[in-house]
């Protein structure tokens, strides 16, 4: 056999050797939830109500906000939003738009579904409600009415702060209101991966296409918070779903969660509501850190998440949401998940307006007062406001659009190179002409 081929077969047996090891360890003590999305049934639950940082799963409740603002005509699927410099400076993971850049809210919504940026987060947030702080209180309104009872929101894009806090109940509450309020857009959950010019992002979401019927629906991960998420899945017109809070890496909380979706479909119903939980013991959410990030580098934190999107990947492609899967069947019936990923048809998406786009667009603005007619960005931080650097043409110039709009480390070492080159030209021919002074 040669050495290649025998070496990604070890590097296999080993992973999958680890994955059943990590499939038979006892279960942790961290939040879980199983409900029934139908009849909101909890099937089975650990500390559901338990008060927890929720990292990106906070972007759930900002797509929520917008879609409700869609369903009241405060905007459309296809209005441009303005990238504010506020938003440009959030941290990774993000799109890395430069300030003034364009995006319509129908792309924004399945970039924040798929690749989870923060700065599209803000984005979103400030040009629905003309700030961070007006969005945050639109989250926190709609949180109380849906009856999220231990959920505080400051951000739209999960970012740690003390005070951003949530548990496995309310995420579940506010799942089932997606899928029930918003029917129509549920395929924002199960799209494997997008294209955005020559880049293809994957989802986060290691479900997707290796546990049969999942279809949904978000992730999110940070040192205090660990490793979270929520994942629907469909058997037969039964869907359920669970959540995950705090694992401690994320292969362990795909895991978990297809465990407990395997023992969910094998039950036929619960005896308690969602609303009927207890409340919980404590109101301070526990600092995950030292479990989650103390022996291992930053760039192994950062890294973590897209190692598990950007995984080998050699199942055939199978579309949005997946139609054959990497999986491993036990005996027992139990879905081990691989480590290989299927390999999704990616949906394309693009900056700049829709073509022909007579509308508002909306950006930041310091007050909720009217839009300003020329829309530009505006920022706490930078009240003077940006250019507006983005595309004005449609889907089919989204390349062009997105070398303007992006900066990418190739073209910064190649605007470096050429900066080398042009000094060197220069100096070679002042050099000549200093010769030919001599002469």
């Amino acid at each position: 056999m040669p050495f290649g081929a025998c070496s990604t077969a070890l590097r296999a047996a080993i992973a999958l050797a680890a994955l059943v090891a990590t499939a038979l360890a006892p279960a942790r003590a961290t939040p879980y939830l199983v409900v029934d999305a139908n009849s909101g049934q909890v099937l089975f639950q650990n500390e559901a109500t338990a008060v927890w940082y929720p990292a990106s799963l906070t972007k759930l409740m900002t797509l929520y906000v917008a879609l409700d603002a869609v369903r009241a005509g405060k905007l459309t699927l296809d209005t441009p939003l303005v990238v504010s410099a506020r938003a440009a400076r959030m941290p990774p993971s993000k799109m890395g738009f430069r300030p003034g850049t364009q995006v319509t809210l129908d792309n924004a919504l399945k970039m924040l579904m798929v690749h989870s940026p923060n700065d599209v987060a803000v984005m979103i947030a400030e040009g629905i409600s003309g700030s961070v702080e007006a969005f945050a209180s639109s989250m926190n309104e709609t949180a109380q009415r849906l009856g999220m009872r231990e959920s505080h929101f400051v951000n739209p894009n999960g970012l740690h702060n003390p005070d951003h806090v949530s548990s496995a109940r309310d995420m579940a509450i506010l799942a089932r209101a997606l899928l029930r309020e918003f029917p129509e857009h549920a395929d924002l959950f199960d799209i494997g991966a997008i294209q955005l010019g020559n880049r293809i992002l994957q989802n986060h979401n290691g479900l997707l296409g290796r546990y049969p019927g999942a279809d949904g629906m978000k992730t999110g991960f940070t040192c205090p918070s660990g490793w979270n998420i929520v994942a629907s899945a469909n058997h037969n017109g039964r869907r359920l779903i669970t959540v995950v809070l705090g694992a401690p890496s994320p292969k362990l909380r795909n895991q978990e969660a297809a465990d407990l979706l395997d023992r969910g479909f094998a039950m036929s119903g619960g005896s308690d509501s969602l609303e009927s939980l207890p409340a919980p013991s404590s109101s301070d959410a526990p600092n995950m850190r030292v479990d989650v990030c103390l022996h291992r580098s930053a760039a192994v934190i950062a890294a973590a998440e897209e190692e598990e999107a950007m995984a080998a990947q050699t199942v055939l492609p199978v579309g949005r949401g997946g139609a054959s899967f990497a999986v491993v069947a036990t005996a027992s019936g139990r879905t081990l998940l691989s480590n290989q990923r299927p390999r999704f048809d990616p949906v394309r998406v693009f900056i700049g307006p829709v073509a022909g786009w007579k509308g508002p667009v909306l950006a930041a603005r310091p007050t909720a007062g009217a839009i300003p007619a020329d829309a530009k960005a505006y920022s706490a931080e930078n009240a003077g406001g940006v250019d507006d650097q983005s595309s004005t043409g449609a889907a089919a110039n989204a390349p062009a659009a997105l070398k303007g709009a992006v900066v990418t480390p190739h073209r910064l070492k190649a605007k470096r190179a050429r900066t080398v080159a042009s000094k060197g030209t220069s100096r070679t021919s002042h050099a000549a002409s200093a010769q030919k002074v001599k002469k």
